[in-house]
């Protein structure tokens, strides 16, 4: 579960450090404090996309770190041990997200850096969040997909069946082509035949074609190379001015009188090192020199070799290093047109392609009948306790003549929210409070299904009061009995019924305003419920009504 979260220069936070406990907690506080932003923190830490905008303002950069327990031989576990991000205390996971000014982001799991996606990954273990608007997204079809597959455990499965149809489709399409366009593939093949056959002759290796340069260079400046070379020789000790004699000459008058002056020992020391130096140089000239060759015949083999590549990397279009790739390029797409021009082939790798579809589109469907059944009876159970009696909730399977990425049938929540109505499609029956109601009963349902140890809500609740309020805050509180349950609320039926509760306030300071959490005792939680109820003013019959509250959690 969540222990920490660290949050420096995030929106209106400038440093916070919070320590988590179990069970059911609350966060409340007035509008605008910023209970929303510290759940967008984590979101950022668990992998929510960020831009310049989440940097507060006049600050360099945002940081967000979230720290988690990792039961030992839990999935999580093995995912970090699999990806090398093994921590040192091997039963914690920080995760920790850096933004800039400049919307640039960087992410570390247990200190080490890591990619956006992997963060994504990680957090699949650790904690869902449920946002404010998550009642709109149940009216889109492919959310209410989406959420039986995850309650059902089958959005892996999902995402198998989905690229088998396209891999299915791809080759379908192939075969109508195949058929309507087989002229057109044998030209194309042949023309291809006969490219990739000149790329194979040519040969082409990229480190040799760097030397075959490199040595070309050398050759048609050989004549250059020679006669430098011996100008050079010349000036150094061969000529009748060459340096060598004249140094040595030097040298021999000098040290003569150096006897006569110690100060004359620093430059004969210098000029000795010189004379040294030009030995040297003259030894390597003179090897330099000896490797030398005009080589005409061996300069023409070379510049025939280069431009016959420069000739097929210019027909090609690519550049001399590219043709490596090209050629690779062109043999697959050979090998494709060779399936292409197999009429029979290719409808049986057609039919294995749909069949393997078919196979784990039904393996889909299974489950999703199954599950489909089970939550379709628990939120409607469910419908029931929140002011809701007599309402049914059912999840419709439509089957689809031919399939689709998204399997063999499509997914709609129906919903009858009083007795004797007819079931109709959830976003054409449910007003305002009954999706708010509905939507949190399917999530509190489904949460109960997962196994990610953290679930924040928040403020899931708008759209509901009074005796409602209440029964969701049992739910929640039930739902914390088997894992950390947070949610953000303004209720204060909600927040009477939380294992724990903070609160957190906006406050002025230097000019700046910035967001505090204040974790909350039994005293300070009274006064908390007491200003949720009744407001700017509390009375001493709101304090008691808090008190009352809070007792009969």
């Amino acid at each position: 579960m969540l222990r920490r979260l660290y949050i420096r220069d995030f929106v209106i936070v400038d440093r916070l450090e919070l320590e988590f406990a179990g069970g059911f907690g609350t966060l409340t506080g007035e509008t605008g404090a910023g209970k929303s932003i510290l759940v967008d923190a984590l979101s950022l830490a668990l992998g929510e996309r960020a831009d310049s905008g989440v940097v507060r303002n006049g600050c360099e950069r945002a940081e967000v770190g979230a720290e988690f327990d990792v039961p030992a031989a839990s999935p999580l576990a093995s995912w970090l041990h699999a990806n090398d991000f093994d921590a040192e205390a091997e039963a914690m996971c920080l995760l920790r997200r850096v933004v800039d000014s400049g919307g640039r982001s960087r992410a570390y799991v247990n200190g080490a850096p890591a990619t956006l996606a992997q963060l994504r990954e990680a957090a699949e273990f650790l904690a869902d969040i449920h946002g404010q608007h998550a009642h709109h997204s149940l009216l889109r079809a492919e959310s209410q997909r989406g959420l039986l597959d995850a309650h059902a455990g089958l959005t892996a499965l999902a995402r198998e069946v989905a690229e088998n149809y396209r891999a299915w489709q791809k080759l379908h399409l192939a075969c109508e082509h195949a058929a309507r366009d087989a002229a057109a593939t044998a030209r194309e093949r042949e023309t291809l035949e006969w490219q990739v056959k000149e790329l194979r002759a040519l040969a082409f290796e990229p480190a040799q074609w760097l030397e075959d340069n490199q040595e070309q260079r050398r050759l048609s400046h050989a004549a250059s190379l020679i006669e430098g070379t011996e100008a050079a020789l010349a000036a150094l000790d061969e000529g009748d001015l060459a340096v060598a004699p004249q140094l040595e000459k030097m040298l021999s008058r000098l040290g003569g009188l150096s006897d006569y002056d110690a100060d004359l020992k620093e430059p004969l020391e210098l000029l000795a090192n010189a004379q040294i130096q030009l030995q040297e140089a003259g030894h390597a000239l003179r090897h330099y020199q000896r490797k030398l060759d005009l080589e005409p015949q061996r300069l023409a083999e070379l510049e025939n070799r280069m431009a016959a590549v420069l000739a097929l990397a210019r027909k090609h279009h690519v550049t001399p290093e590219e043709l490596p790739l090209q050629l690779a390029q062109q043999a697959a797409r050979l090998e494709e047109l060779g399936l292409l021009a197999d009429a029979a082939a290719l409808a049986e790798h057609e039919a294995r392609a749909r069949k393997t579809y078919a196979d784990a589109a039904a393996k889909l469907s299974k489950g999703r009948n199954k599950t489909a059944a089970e939550l379709s009876k628990a939120v409607s159970a469910a419908m029931q306790q929140l002011a809701m009696a007599g309402g049914r909730f059912e999840i419709a399977l439509e089957k689809l003549e031919d399939g689709a990425a998204y399997g063999l049938e499509s997914v709609e929540f129906l919903v009858s929210a009083n007795a004797g109505q007819p079931l109709r499609p959830l976003a054409k029956v449910a007003s305002g409070g009954e999706l708010s109601r509905i939507g949190l009963a399917i999530q509190v349902i489904a949460s109960q299904a997962t196994q990610v140890p953290t679930l924040i809500f928040d403020e899931v609740d708008v759209g509901i009061g009074g005796r409602v309020a209440e029964i969701v805050g049992r739910m929640l509180h039930q739902l914390g009995q088997s894992r950390q349950v947070l949610c953000v609320t303004h209720l204060p039926q909600v927040a009477a019924c939380a294992d724990w509760q903070w609160s957190v306030a906006k406050e002025e300071h230097a000019g700046a305003a910035l967001s505090r959490v204040t974790p909350l005792d039994h005293a300070a939680r009274i006064d908390e419920l007491a200003r949720m109820l009744g407001g700017v003013k509390i009375t001493e019959t709101t304090r008691k009504h808090a008190a009352e509250m809070l007792g009969a959690k």
